[in-house]
């Protein structure tokens, strides 16, 4: 803690705001300069600011998934790289040092004032098209994270300001897009430099000791309303389970249980009796189960309170986890995870919503779509002889609640992005969309509607390989309070005029001219459907 007396409440507030804004320009950079559609369209990023001590400050409006694994990438980098100097950017997307699967390549580097004293650190993660692995995409269906793609522990990329020429060459060497992933990964560069130079201008302006306090500050606030939101819950334990639905090997239903105990202003949540990890790819390292459970947390500590916690979140120092080694939501190598990220930190937040809706029956929402309709296709693309990797999550319905009807054909929950818009589809890719609306009618029925699904149909105009990493396609999302469960989703492949039927996961090729039908869930209902 500086020794600079903490703001009062007004300077907290600006202070929270001027954070909020750096991180949010970040990303705004960060979308502006990059290549690919999956991170200028979708906006599939997350950018962040962290105290000296590693304590996320703020974090732009982006994807949940990220923002709550991200703290954990920084202590790693710190603990395996020790101190940052001015100029140094560390690169890694290891999910078992505080990544969340391959795809997910974070860089961070160190703010330093003038004098050399440590201001924080800033921190960008993006979601790239490709980083290898046995299809295009790197999200296959495999048996361990060797078949997933590169995998990246925390090294220097940059060494003050010098770029490791050796290691640029070796990530390029290993994707199957490497322009692409040059333009992505500068343009993370270019959020870093944002948020350095927007750092410094708030610490010159306000002062370095008013800035280190005020970041202190925030994390503090923010416990204190987590404490606050979770005195409101009343004491005692409540339990929840729900199930993926298998891990595209043949396993079966793979059970997630939770039990939350409330007592006065702290909160358990234990993972005990959750399956073990499995061949397939849904494992969840920490971070990821970290993540779900500081976002539901979070999403019910406002709601109880009715006010926003600062964007940072704070340290959930009352949030105590129980992961047992080497389960679903605490897998241990060489699992594969490249699911565990997109599906099962999904179904981990339906389970704790389930829980905590015994505890708030009243507050909490109906289930949303719980799946992400993980799609990614590659090949070589005809118009310019050159290889693509297109990846995408597709929206679906959210669950309703006490207050009003659930959206139809958004992202949900631990997915922040948005639906890539035809005409970059089909500009960026061999694409047709023949087909895209809304799926009338399967959002589970009750007081409140549930929101509906999405079909999406796409014409695939060269010979390619597909993975799909989906849930949700045996059961739909569960109503709430008597409402109904939304419909499940489907993955359909529609070869000369005829339709078949694809499992929830799956790696396949296609002919040109094939059409993938993407059938995304509806979300449930809330409360008892109105008779007349």
């Amino acid at each position: 803690m500086s020794s600079t007396v903490a703001p009062d409440a007004v300077a907290l507030e600006v202070f929270r705001h001027l954070f909020t804004a750096l991180a949010e320009e970040m990303g705004a950079a960060l979308k502006r300069a990059s290549f690919s559609p999956n991170i200028k369209e979708r906006r599939d990023y997350s950018c962040a600011l962290f105290s000296p001590q590693g304590d996320a400050v703020a974090l732009g409006d982006h994807m949940p998934v990220h923002l709550g694994a991200m703290p954990m990438s920084v202590q790693a980098a710190l603990e395996e790289l020790g101190t940052l100097a001015p100029g140094d950017v560390v690169c890694l997307n290891d999910p078992f040092r505080g990544g969340t699967h391959l795809p997910d390549i974070t860089l961070l580097s160190a703010v330093h004032a003038e004098d050399g004293l440590l201001l924080g650190y800033v921190a960008s993660r993006a979601h790239h098209s490709d980083v290898g692995g046995s299809t295009p995409g790197s999200m296959p269906l495999a048996r361990e994270i060797f078949e997933e793609g590169l995998r990246i522990p925390p090294v220097r990329l940059y060494a003050a300001g010098r770029r490791n020429d050796d290691l640029w060459r070796t990530l390029l060497a290993n994707v199957r897009t490497p322009v692409e992933r040059a333009g992505d990964l500068d343009a993370q560069l270019a959020a870093l430099h944002t948020g350095r130079t927007r750092l410094l201008e708030i610490a010159g302006r306000r002062g370095i000791d008013t800035t280190l306090a005020a970041m202190d500050a925030l994390v503090a606030y923010a416990d204190r309303l987590v404490e606050a939101g979770l005195e409101r819950i009343p004491d005692g334990t409540y339990q929840a389970e729900d199930s993926l639905e298998d891990d595209g090997f043949g396993s079966g239903r793979v059970p997630i249980r939770a039990a939350l105990t409330v007592s006065g202003r702290r909160l358990r949540i234990d993972f005990t009796g959750t399956a073990p990890q499995v061949p397939g790819g849904i494992n969840a390292v920490s971070a990821i189960t970290a993540s779900a459970c500081r976002y539901v947390v979070r999403c019910v500590a406002e709601a109880l309170l009715g006010e926003p916690l600062p964007a940072g979140g704070g340290s959930m120092s009352a949030v105590e986890l129980v992961l047992p080694p080497g389960s679903l939501v605490n897998a241990r190598l060489p699992a594969s995870v490249a699911g565990g990220n997109v599906e099962t930190s999904q179904r981990i937040t339906d389970v704790l919503l389930l829980a905590f809706g015994e505890a708030l029956p009243d507050l909490v929402p109906a289930l949303s779509q719980g799946t992400m309709n993980n799609t990614t296709v590659g090949g070589v693309d005809p118009r310019t002889g050159a290889p693509f990797a297109y990846y995408e999550t597709v929206g679906g319905g959210m669950g309703a609640g006490p207050e009003g009807v659930g959206l139809s054909g958004v992202h949900v929950h631990m997915s922040n992005s948005l639906n890539t818009p035809v005409e970059a589809l089909e500009h960026a890719y061999p694409f047709r969309v023949v087909r895209y609306g809304i799926r009338r009618g399967t959002g589970g029925a009750g007081a409140n509607r549930g929101g509906d699904g999405l079909r999406r149909d796409l014409m695939i105009l060269t010979p390619a390989r597909v993975a799909l990493l989906c849930e949700r396609r045996a059961v739909g999302p569960a109503g709430a309070r008597g409402g109904e469960s939304g419909a499940p989703g489907e993955n359909v492949l529609i070869h000369d005029g005829e339709e078949e039927r694809l499992p929830s996961k799956a790696t396949f090729s296609v002919q040109a001219g094939d059409v993938l039908s993407i059938r995304s869930p509806g979300g449930g209902g809330w409360g008892p459907r109105r008779k007349g």
